[in-house]
């Protein structure tokens, strides 16, 4: 939960960001990006190596295994797992691979049971994972133990009702991973909101590319001019660089645009305003991109991440997630996508998701020729460069090619709880003669 010293401070770095007339001083120039990062087959094996074995990953919410014995099962990141409600309440993770000869022991998205079997020799487990039985256990030997041929686990955490896993047992805890984000997403009510929509999509395109359309707003003006533009004045947009590849894009709407009472208005009978969400959260546009894959904005009726997976170095499967307070007997409520009267219950991705995702598969069909040859971006992108930074770091930058690699100019000075915009500020109001209120210096 954000402090009002700490609102205070955002809204009057908002209101500098849109009166500076060049990056912040100090800020590092930022050397082109490689091109190959986004089509060479060498550095997508080493993001599937190091990235995706390494780091935290949505896999779903409560809503999806709601009771002991619920389980899904669950494969957007190489090996296929199954996600468990205990028989003892406890949420596990598990390689849906049975330590015989390796068939799955589910073989349905969802379902729930007491015991997990497979169904080629019917070994069978119980949900906490252990081996509790084989058939024919007389034809194995006499000192074959079956205590230490239990299902392999899948690091697996809650933060509130969502559920995340990790395949890496040595990693950080789920909090610690999140860092301060944690602190701030409480105010998001986690802990209480429901899974009321989730959809996939298949995307022509690498898997940064549609991502980090949704990682700067220098776009906005001209993808969104009617739907996101009319609600977000980009030029006072503000980032942080959290740890771990974190970060958040904090954008005012426009002067004459209240986006609080924009969002009352649309809103439909029977969504539920989140009475905890703070004054940020409900008046402007407060994104999150939680490494490596998860981008969303949270407002005071959404947790609605966009997920991007992928599934091959040219294609990626965007879900479209949104998680809400219990809306009754209303329709649940989407923010992403519209039915699609062209098939029985369908559904389509909304137009600002089609507006960001329309030029993907042009954009990587163009990289793939020989003028693509590096991107420059420039400060309102360091969202995007930083995010490379965090690739190459959690890859181990000895394991990246020297001519795939970014240089890492983003430094500590810059990532939370740092940032040197705020002195950078107080010297120039000094020098106009005019004050900075306490609670931004």
């Amino acid at each position: 939960m954000m402090e009002p010293e700490e609102i205070a401070r955002l809204k009057v770095l908002m209101e500098w960001e849109g009166q500076r007339t060049a990056p912040p001083e100090g800020f590092p120039v930022l050397p082109d990006m490689p091109a190959g990062r986004y089509t060479s087959p060498e550095y997508f094996a080493l993001e599937q190596q190091h990235v995706f074995r390494k780091s935290w990953l949505f896999a779903g919410h409560l809503d999806e295994i709601p009771e002991p014995g619920c389980y899904m099962r669950w494969h957007n990141a190489g090996d296929p797992i199954v996600i468990v409600h205990g028989m003892d309440g406890v949420v596990r993770a598990f390689h849906n691979t049975c330590r015989h000869r390796g068939a799955p022991v589910v073989t349905e998205d969802r379902g729930k049971s007491s015991r997990l079997m497979c169904g080629y020799h019917n070994w069978t487990y119980k949900t906490d994972g252990s081996l509790v039985g084989v058939p024919e256990r007389r034809d194995f030997p006499k000192d074959f133990d079956m205590s230490c041929r239990g299902l392999l686990p899948v690091r697996c955490e809650l933060f509130g009702k969502v559920i995340y896993v990790n395949f890496d047992m040595d990693a950080m805890p789920l909090l610690d991973w999140l860092g301060p984000l944690a602190r701030e997403w409480e105010e998001f009510a986690f802990d209480r909101i429901r899974l009321a929509a989730r959809h996939s999509f298949d995307l022509q395109c690498n898997w940064k590319v549609a991502m980090e359309a949704n990682m700067e707003v220098y776009h906005v003006p001209f993808i969104h001019p009617n739907t996101v533009a009319p609600l977000v004045d980009s030029s006072r947009n503000l980032n942080t660089i959290y740890p771990n590849g974190h970060a958040r894009m904090l954008a005012p709407p426009p002067r004459q645009t209240d986006r609080e009472h924009v969002r009352a208005i649309d809103s439909p009978p029977g969504w539920q305003q989140i009475d905890s969400v703070g004054e940020l959260g409900r008046t402007c546009t407060q994104s999150y991109t939680l490494f490596p894959n998860w981008v969303s904005p949270l407002s005071n009726y959404f947790v609605p991440p966009l997920v991007f997976w992928p599934t091959s170095l040219g294609t990626t499967r965007l879900e479209l997630v949104t998680m809400a307070l219990d809306w009754g007997d209303a329709p649940a409520p989407d923010l992403w996508t519209v039915p699609d009267a062209s098939q029985p219950n369908g559904r389509q991705m909304s137009p600002i998701i089609l507006e960001d995702t329309q030029f993907g598969e042009a954009i990587q069909h163009s990289m793939q020729g020989s003028a693509f040859r590096s991107v420059p971006l420039s400060y309102q992108e360091a969202r995007i460069y930083s995010f490379h930074q965090s690739l190459d770091r959690m890859i181990g930058p000895e394991n990246v090619p020297e001519h795939l690699r970014v240089e890492p100019v983003i430094g500590a000075e810059w990532v939370w709880p740092n940032d040197p915009r705020v002195s950078q500020m107080a010297r120039e109001a000094a020098s106009a003669g005019s004050h900075v209120p306490a609670a931004a210096e």
